[in-house]
C-alpha cells in the first residue's frame, strides 16, 4: 500500500487523531532502519504515511536520527510531497510561543551529519538556493491562518546540533545574523527530500525565545512542553487542512530536481551503488 503524501511529527505531534484506516509498516532501508514505523492511513479522504521524528516514546535524539532512512522510506512509499512539524526557538520579539513561522531559508550549524543520499563512486550536486517548495510552504501558511494560528510567512531556520540549547553568546549571533528561529532537525529533512525529488515544507513551532530575551533567560524542558502541547493541537488541523487541499499533479522543480544534479558519468557508477540508489536515480541512471 502506498501513499502520495508524507506527514513527519515532530516533539509533542506523535500521532494524528484524525488518521482511520490505519496500517503500521515497519522496514529497513539501504541506508539502516526509520526512526520507526510508518503509519498508512486516511487523513481526509487521502492516503498519508505518518512517521514519528524521533521514534515511539521520543528515544532519539536530533543528533542520532537517520534522516536518510526516513526520507528513503518515504519514496519507497510513494511519496511525492512531505509536511513536517517541529519546536523551535524564536530569535525575534515578533515570534512569540505559539506562533507558526513557515520558513524559506536555512543556515546549517550541524556537525558532520549524513546529508546525502550520494558518494560511493556516484556524485550528485543539486540546486538548493530555494530549500523548500514554494507550492507546498505558500499552502501550508494559507491553512495555519485558516485555523486561527498567528502565521509568519517565509524567515530563516538556523539548524544547530544540540541536544543542548544555546548558550547566550550563541543565541545572540544568530540574531546578530539576522536568524529567525533555530531548531535542530529541519534541514537534512529538506536536503534529502530535495535529493528524493519529494516536495518539502516546515511548520516551525514557536516554543520559546531561545534564551536571549531578558524574560525568557532559561529555556526548560516544561516550558517547551507545555507549549507543545498546544502547538500540537494547531498542528494537526493545519496539516489535515493542507491534505484536503492539495491537489495532484505537482508542477514545481522539485519533482526534476536531480535532472541536472548528476555529474559522475554512468558507465563510471559502481553497480552496487546504482542498486542502491535506484529508486533515486532510476528515471536518469541505468
Amino acid at each position: 500500500m502506498s501513499a502520495s503524501i508524507g506527514i513527519i511529527g515532530g516533539s509533542g505531534l506523535y500521532d494524528m487523531t484524525e488518521l482511520t484506516d490505519r496500517e503500521e509498516r515497519l522496514f529497513s532501508t539501504p541506508f539502516g532502519d526509520p526512526s520507526g514505523p510508518y503509519v498508512l492511513a486516511t487523513l481526509r479522504g487521502k492516503r498519508v504515511a505518518f512517521l514519528a521524528r524521533h521514534g515511539v516514546g521520543h528515544r532519539l535524539m536530533p543528533s542520532e536520527l537517520n534522516y536518510r532512512a526516513n526520507i528513503y522510506g518515504f519514496k519507497a512509499l510513494g511519496v511525492e510531497r512531505i509536511i513536517s512539524a517541529s519546536a523551535v526557538g524564536s530569535l525575534k520579539h515578533e515570534y512569540k510561543p505559539l506562533d507558526i513561522l513557515v520558513p524559506d531559508q536555512f543556515v546549517d550549524g550541524t556537525k558532520g551529519r549524513a546529508s546525502t543520499f550520494f558518494g560511493r563512486g556516484l556524485v550528485a550536486h543539486i540546486a538548493f538556493a530555494h530549500p523548500v517548495c514554494h507550492y507546498l510552504s505558500t499552502l501550508a501558511a494559507d491553512c495555519a491562518a485558516s485555523v486561527g494560528a498567528t502565521v509568519h510567512r517565509g524567515g530563516t531556520y538556523v539548524n544547530m546540533e544540540g541536544p543542548q540549547f544555546s548558550t547566550l553568546a550563541e543565541s545572540n549571533l544568530y540574531r546578530s545574523w539576522g536568524m529567525d528561529v533555530i531548531g535542530m532537525t529541519n534541514l537534512q529533512e529538506a536536503k534529502l527530500a530535495r535529493e528524493a525529488e519529494i516536495c518539502y515544507t516546515t511548520l516551525a513551532l514557536v516554543t520559546d525565545y531561545d534564551c536571549w530575551h531578558p524574560d525568557h533567560d532559561s529555556v526548560t524542558v516544561d516550558l517547551i512542553v507545555a507549549n507543545l502541547l498546544q502547538n500540537a493541537v494547531t498542528a494537526q488541523k493545519t496539516i489535515a487542512a493542507v491534505v484536503e487541499r492539495l491537489n495532484p499533479p505537482r508542477t514545481c522543480g522539485c519533482k526534476d530536481a536531480l535532472a541536472t544534479a548528476i555529474i559522475t558519468r554512468p558507465e563510471h557508477i559502481p553497480e552496487a551503488t546504482k542498486r542502491e540508489l535506484q529508486l533515486l536515480i532510476g528515471k536518469y541512471v541505468k
